[in-house]
């Protein structure tokens, strides 16, 4: 069907609990086919507005359209045009694979054939066949999120909701599922991200949404966001020792470089100035200590995250993957 609106808008979207405002007065609109990034720290408002948008919980207040249906007073209106791939599988650990996705397409209302045919087909896609008849608890990692992301499309929804969806898996699972989600897009899919890998946001999202403290932070396109760190040179240092002294004292010698502790034994320097190297290992070497390595890095989005967010995407990302171990 067609639509004549954006295939998600939303308008001063809020949600407390208790004394706690989780999200505050959150205003987006998505367009038919993007494949859109909603990142934040731990506790900046994600899951709730993911949760909102996809019926788990009812706004405070604002309007919610999905598909041009109005889910402001009634979250499940528009469900049959949603997918969602949640950050924990919702698949049954006794059932198959095969059983799994049959019966998820049950529950949107496919017929015993259709549904079917569609989980054979998927389980091809996503290089399950040969485990189709083997429970679900038995499955590796990348497997149950394969499985998790083929039982949010089975019924060929136009928006997909992947929450963290290579979080805590293999390599190679994970590009696979970069590529999946990559080619249901170029397909016309509509697909609204969420994920702790900043780099992965860069590689495939058209536009970008940070959320900081339940509010929108900045809205625009990867391009663009990317263009801000155009001009700037970026070194990083591994020293033997004393990272975080020697960052001040960069810091108060050169006053045209800012300098930041990226580990025990790292420092990274950014100037829109050439930055020279030579006289910055002879600096630091004067102060005892030494130099391993010192290496240009191409600025990323990850820096634009950093300086929106004041929070290193390493350490969030560390956060996400510790937790998703203890799962």
């Amino acid at each position: 069907m067609p639509y004549d609106h954006a295939m998600i808008e939303v308008r001063g979207l809020a949600k407390r609990f208790g004394d706690v405002t989780a999200v505050a007065g959150v205003d987006f609109s998505i367009e038919r086919g993007e494949l859109f990034g909603f990142l934040g720290p731990n506790g900046a408002g994600k899951t709730t507005t993911i949760n909102m948008l996809t019926g788990l919980a009812r706004p405070d207040a604002g309007a919610i359209r999905i598909g041009g249906i109005d889910c402001t007073t009634n979250p499940k209106a528009a469900q049959h045009l949603i997918g969602v791939v949640p950050d924990d599988s919702n698949l049954y650990p006794e059932l198959t694979g095969f059983d799994n996705l049959c019966f998820c397409g049950s529950l949107y209302g496919m017929r015993r054939q259709e549904r079917e045919n569609k989980a054979h087909e998927l389980l091809e896609q996503f290089g399950l066949a040969d485990a189709a008849h083997r429970k679900f608890a038995g499955y590796s990692k990348g497997m149950k999120r394969k499985l998790t992301i083929a039982a949010g499309i089975i019924h060929s929804p136009p928006i997909l909701f992947p929450d963290e969806p290579t979080t805590g898996i293999d390599v190679a699972s994970a590009r696979q599922i970069r590529q999946l989600i990559a080619e249901m897009n170029r397909a016309g899919t509509t697909v609204f991200l969420t994920t702790h890998y900043i780099e992965e946001a860069e590689r495939l999202c058209g536009r970008i949404a940070f959320i900081v403290k339940g509010r929108i932070a900045r809205i625009d396109t990867t391009q663009n966001l990317l263009r801000e760190t155009h001009g700037r040179e970026v070194v990083q240092f591994e020293v033997s020792k004393n990272a975080a002294g020697l960052c001040d004292e960069i810091a108060a010698e050169f006053p045209n470089l800012q300098c930041k502790v990226v580990a025990p034994d790292g420092i990274r320097v950014e100037s829109f100035d050439p930055v020279r190297v030579g006289p910055l290992v002879r600096f630091i070497e004067e102060r005892g200590a030494e130099v391993s390595e010192a290496r240009k890095i191409r600025p990323s989005l990850e820096d634009v995250f950093v300086r929106m967010t004041g929070i290193e995407a390493s350490a969030m990302k560390r956060e996400k993957e510790k937790g998703a171990g203890k799962g």
